[in-house]
């Protein structure tokens, strides 16, 4: 189970989106009160999504006792054939360095519209937002007891979460020796935003194609 979900954690922690805004947090002037609120609220909404729709799937509306049902194969192919398709158009769109206007405003964000902006990113953020999806139906669908799925639903929000968690994290032991690593890595991540995000989920789009084609 933990190397189902790998490549979905990693599409989440690759995700450049979050990842920039919880670096620009840290160089901002509110940067440790931001950055850690931000953190809690994109864990809170990775694992919010992916607990709900397990539990759903264990509770028999996608799968049987068994093995994967019909239906939570089609889901996993749909979700599969969407991944492609951002794939694809991020792909296109690669030669777009543009930077969406809600980070110019990241300097003014105290904790609690951090956390917000770090639970509207992982809920409502489409691309994530699949992610979470595939990953509650792999885990709800896999037939194991409830203490399975908790840990399985744990590693996943760990993982997906880390690319977040650890810079945050670290800013708070060693903040003056980060700095130059972190703003370089915001500019790589801006510069290169819709390439990291076609390729990821081009990988993830057809890992979901494959699980749920031999689910039949």
């Amino acid at each position: 189970m933990i190397g189902d979900l790998l490549p979905l954690a990693i599409g989440v922690a690759l995700s450049p989106i979050p990842v920039v805004a919880a670096i620009l947090m840290l160089l901002s002037v509110n940067a440790k009160r931001a950055s850690v609120g931000f953190a809690l609220g994109w864990v809170t909404g990775i694992l919010t999504v992916t607990g709900l729709v397990t539990a759903a799937a264990a509770a028999g509306l996608m799968s049987s006792a068994s093995q994967p049902s019909t239906a939570a194969s089609v889901i996993k192919i749909a979700m599969g054939l969407l991944l492609v398709v951002i794939a694809v158009r991020q792909w296109r769109s690669r030669a777009d360095d543009s930077i969406p206007a809600w980070m110019t405003a990241i300097d003014e964000l105290g904790v609690a519209k951090a956390a917000g902006l770090g639970v509207l990113l992982s809920v409502l953020n489409p691309k994530n937002l699949l992610l979470c999806l595939t990953a509650g139906v792999t885990i709800g669908t896999s037939g194991l007891n409830p203490a399975g799925n908790a840990v399985a639903i744990t590693a996943f929000v760990l993982l997906g979460a880390a690319s977040v968690v650890v810079p945050v994290g670290g800013y708070a032991v060693a903040a003056n020796q980060l700095r130059g690593v972190l703003a370089g890595l915001k500019n790589w991540l801006q510069a290169h935003n819709h390439t990291v995000i076609a390729v990821v989920f081009m990988v993830m789009g057809t890992t979901a194609l494959t699980k749920g084609v031999t689910g039949f």
